[in-house]
């Protein structure tokens, strides 16, 4: 069979998942109103402090006359944490209409690597591609690259990737969101298997010496065995959004704080418990030192939280920086900051070996074309865990990320590497 070639590509700006926040406005105390908050944004580019997200929709049309698209999404906190500026979808549609589509025509399809390296290395009108169009561009390419081939896109990133897919589907890590009480319990009623982030942003949220957080977290080990099916063994996952290190403060070793996540973890027990982002130290490698001041104590004090690493570790270099230090038990692949897809998949891969687990994750604000590629690349990759995505109402995200990952193990198991296109959709 020839090689199909790329003809054009199209962009079309939509919205996304969830919304954009101003993550310092946030922490510096901006009061919520209702849905929103009241207070002036303090991060660039942004004209509220909280914003709808959007999304710049990529269709990459090929001579057969097939059309596969990827989302171009950006985290919820853009501009935080070291990562790009706010993603302006109709600011964008130009440069994927334009530099981008130039780059690309005329393209092998079956060439996925080779494409989506060549938006991660190029520069673009002097200027790196913003990460969310490599993100969305990458993902069309790939699923355009599972189509010339006949097979899923599961397939065409462990070929590239050099990695046996997993045969079944990857644990998922269900968001709860605000409503951390009632989605979570949506998914102890599923039987989800890490969960429920909980939105712990703010001191109100964890308690001004963490006693809320405690109680929570005794919440969940009691409503779990009530509401879970038989046999039901979750692992909790909260994300602190560096709100221990905000009431706590360093060092991170000492007796008090390693005393706290002791208290975590016996209100976890017998479940094991997770706590991403403890402090926020504001720097990449002031980050890994306080992390690794942590972990330190912990293990000295044998307390078995485990610690994932979130704040300041964006990038493919991050996280290779993060892990070859040792500065958690898990680290956050956040997709949409990584640029291309292909480079989550690497990210993963850079965790074989290692004492890191790899959670890929990302965000809220994304779509549920972009949910749907991270599925195949948790599969690709036997990730430790697969973010449940978009929005903060759980039970959507969940379903996608889920569904998406059985159907693909189902299909793989009944075609067991299928060699005619004839039998692919534009969604495998």
């Amino acid at each position: 069979m020839s090689a199909v070639r790329i003809e054009a590509i199209h962009a079309t700006p939509g919205y996304s998942g969830f919304f954009f926040d101003d993550q310092r406005a946030i922490k510096e105390g901006a009061v919520q109103d209702g849905f929103t908050y009241d207070g002036t944004p303090v991060t660039d580019g942004f004209d509220e402090i909280r914003q709808a997200g959007e999304t710049l929709i990529v269709d990459v049309e090929l001579a057969d006359g097939s059309v596969h698209r990827g989302d171009c999404a950006a985290v919820q906190y853009s501009g935080a944490g070291g990562r790009d500026p706010l993603f302006r979808a109709a600011e964008y549609a130009p440069v994927v209409e334009g530099p981008v589509a130039e780059e690309l025509v005329g393209r092998e399809a079956s060439e996925f690597l080779a494409n989506a390296d060549l938006l991660e290395d190029g520069e673009f009108d002097g200027d790196r591609l913003h990460t969310a169009i490599r993100y969305g561009v990458s993902q069309a390419l790939l699923a355009a690259a599972a189509h010339d081939a006949g097979t899923t896109r599961t397939d065409v990133l462990a070929d590239e990737l050099g990695t046996e897919p997993a045969t079944e589907p990857v644990p998922v890590f269900g968001q709860s969101g605000d409503d951390r009480y009632v989605n979570t319990e949506k998914m102890f009623v599923k039987g989800v298997p890490v969960l429920p982030h909980g939105l712990i942003n703010s001191v109100e949220k964890i308690g001004e010496d963490g006693e809320t957080l405690l109680e929570y977290v005794e919440w969940l080990t009691e409503r779990s065995q009530e509401l879970g099916p038989e046999g039901y063994e979750p692992r909790f996952h909260i994300d602190v959004y560096g709100m221990i290190g905000e009431i706590f403060g360093a060092p991170y070793d000492r007796d008090e704080v390693v005393d706290y996540f002791g208290a975590l973890e016996d209100a976890a027990a017998p479940y094991p418990i997770q706590i991403e982002g403890p402090m926020d130290v504001g720097a990449r490698e002031a980050q890994i030192e306080a992390m690794i001041e942590l972990r330190e104590g912990l293990a000295d004090a044998g307390v078995g939280v485990d610690i994932v690493a979130d704040e300041w570790c964006n990038t493919f270099e991050d996280v290779r920086a993060f892990v070859d230090r040792g500065a958690a038990d898990v680290v956050q692949i956040k997709t949409p900051d990584l640029g291309g897809i292909h480079r989550s998949g690497q990210a993963v891969r850079y965790c074989e070996g290692t004492d890191t687990r790899a959670y890929l994750g990302g965000t809220c604000n994304e779509t549920e074309t972009s949910a749907r590629a991270c599925s195949h690349v948790a599969l690709a990759t036997g990730a430790a865990q697969v973010l449940a995505k978009p929005g903060m109402g759980f039970d959507e995200g969940y379903m996608i990320v889920e569904n998406e990952m059985r159907r693909a193990v189902a299909r793989r198991t009944r075609e067991q590497r299928p060699t005619s296109a004839d039998e692919v959709t534009a969604d495998d």
